[in-house]
């Protein structure tokens, strides 16, 4: 798949197009001699961030869950322009992971009022807008349309489709909050800041942390993966309790 090409969205993005709409418009591209196969979902990705996201494509021909999609996009440092399936619109959400920002016509916590165990990327793509301060001001999007992308991510791991860790996380492992992690702008419940406290002290397995009050094995999965994605997590192979995890 080529990388060079240009963008295969409509002009007018972000006006909010129907779900309908968009399937029509990306089935349109797809058969254009001139579009390389595939490009109606991953359209001209660095070849390691594609390899990243077929781990999930291949299992889902409905859409990609977004929390995977922003795992992948915070961990090869990629900006990406999502286009959110959410009830019967698309929401496009531009992930700038090295500013820790997002840009989208709707507020983020719009998106998570409703189910946001529903949302489900359907196109994949470089972004087309560029972070603020970047010297292209033409490119740079409305400042009102920005958001942190930490809580975001926070409230996706906690409420979103997925409750398995994410591959990177996954396996034989002790875990403990990394020193000095800043999670003061994200929302906790009184049994996830006790988690969290703990988790500062002391590296902790997973069968260990669903026993704590509040959790079980779906909400421990899924506090880990929120921590990792807010770079606050540090993951032990070689702890000495790892390897004596019974649910690997």
């Amino acid at each position: 798949m080529s990388g060079m090409f240009e963008s295969t969205l409509p002009a007018g993005v972000p006006d909010l197009l129907s779900v309908s709409a968009f399937r029509r418009y990306l089935d349109e591209i797809s058969r254009r001699p001139d579009v390389d196969a595939g490009a109606s979902r991953l359209s001209g990705l660095n070849p390691s961030l594609l390899q990243d996201l077929l781990r999930f494509d291949a299992h889902d021909a409905d859409g990609l869950e977004v929390l995977e999609v922003l795992a992948a996009c915070v961990r090869h440092g990629r900006a990406l322009l999502l286009h959110l399936q959410d009830g019967q619109r698309v929401v496009p959400l531009t992930v700038f992971p090295a500013q820790r920002l997002v840009h989208t016509p709707v507020a983020p916590a719009e998106l998570l009022a409703g189910d946001p165990t529903a949302l489900r990327v359907l196109h994949v793509e470089p972004a087309l807008l560029r972070p603020p301060g970047d010297p292209d001001r033409a490119r740079v999007g409305e400042a009102e349309c920005h958001a942190p992308l930490g809580p975001l991510l926070w409230e996706l791991a906690l409420h979103g489709a997925r409750e398995e860790l994410l591959p990177e996380i996954a396996g034989p492992a002790a875990y403990r909050l990394a020193p000095g992690a800043d999670l003061s702008a994200l929302k906790m419940a009184g049994t996830q800041a006790a988690a969290v406290h703990r988790l500062r002290r002391s590296a902790s397995l997973l069968r260990e942390i669903a026993e704590w009050p509040g959790f079980d094995r779906g909400r421990a999965m899924r506090l880990l993966n929120g921590l990792y994605l807010q770079a606050g997590l540090i993951v032990s192979r070689t702890h000495p309790a790892a390897g004596g995890d019974g649910w690997f």
